[in-house]
């Protein structure tokens, strides 16, 4: 038969997954909170009930009535600013130098060759181990919270941007040379997007690492800090103090880690990763 008389099968339809409900994900984000309050809410039941000595672990409650005290006189928010800054400060100071040093080694041969092998010597170097050294070079004031900080925030972006460049798949690059991209739009368009995730990765890390730094940093020879505030308490048993600056440090931990996900979820907005069910 000819022409009109034979009829085109009709293209098979493939179903589109449904798009994410903004209530289901408003719920998720609720259901996220369950377990954190729960523990709260035994924590402060358990302290009432006469199970936690209150000179060991005070109340949640009683915690927070500290911290509200603290905040209400400035003294919380002057240690809350002076370990902020310090925290920025060796930040700045670690993850830009990890991005320099990350990004030769990961695109140049002769980086790889100068520069990786140091780096991963003192990989196996405890940073937080080298406090009594550091003492000797920089001193006991800023510069050894700042050097500390730095520290622990240099090797997680190191080792993440130098893995994501080296992971990328060399046939993107050549299908980028051969379509007539120089080596500077090969950078933007293939370079910099495969490593992003990897990036991103290693700057949740360093944030923590960031942290971790800053609490023994500010325990040695510090006027101002959360670290201070946590030592001096210590000296006169203030446990509600010590409680307060632990949990002062876990929410700015989590609000960092909140803040890299959503720059991550707004840049990276092409991946399409595996979704939990």
């Amino acid at each position: 038969m000819s022409g009109p008389a034979l009829a085109e099968a009709p293209a098979p339809v493939v179903p589109r997954p449904a798009p994410r409900r903004p209530r289901a994900a408003t719920a998720r984000r609720w259901r996220r909170l369950v377990s954190p309050l729960a523990l709260v809410l035994a924590w402060e039941v358990a302290a009432r009930a006469g199970l936690l000595p209150a000179e060991k672990l005070p109340a949640p409650s009683t915690v927070l009535a500290t911290g509200w005290r603290l905040a209400a006189d400035g003294t919380l928010g002057v240690h809350l600013r002076d370990s902020l800054t310090r925290a920025a400060l060796g930040l700045l100071v670690g993850g830009g130098l990890a991005l320099v040093l990350g990004a030769a080694a990961g695109l140049l041969r002769l980086g790889d060759d100068l520069v990786d092998p140091p780096v991963q010597a003192a990989r196996m170097l405890p940073h937080l181990g080298l406090v009594p050294l550091l003492i000797i070079w920089v001193g006991i004031g800023e510069s050894l919270k700042v050097t500390l900080v730095a520290l622990g925030a240099f090797f997680p972006i190191y080792f993440n941007l130098y893995a994501g460049i080296r992971d990328i798949d060399e046939r993107l690059v050549e299908a980028a040379r051969t379509c007539g991209l120089g080596p500077a739009a090969r950078l933007r368009h293939v370079v910099l997007p495969g490593a992003l995730p990897a990036l991103f990765l290693g700057l949740r890390l360093a944030i923590g690492a960031a942290w971790l730094s800053l609490v023994v940093g500010e325990q040695v020879n510090a006027q101002t800090g959360v670290g201070f505030l946590m030592m001096e308490a210590r000296e006169f048993s203030q446990t509600d103090v010590v409680v307060l600056g632990l949990l002062v440090y876990a929410l700015l931990g989590l609000a960092s880690d909140l803040l890299i996900r959503f720059a991550e979820r707004r840049t990276l907005t092409w991946r399409r990763g595996l979704r939990a069910t």
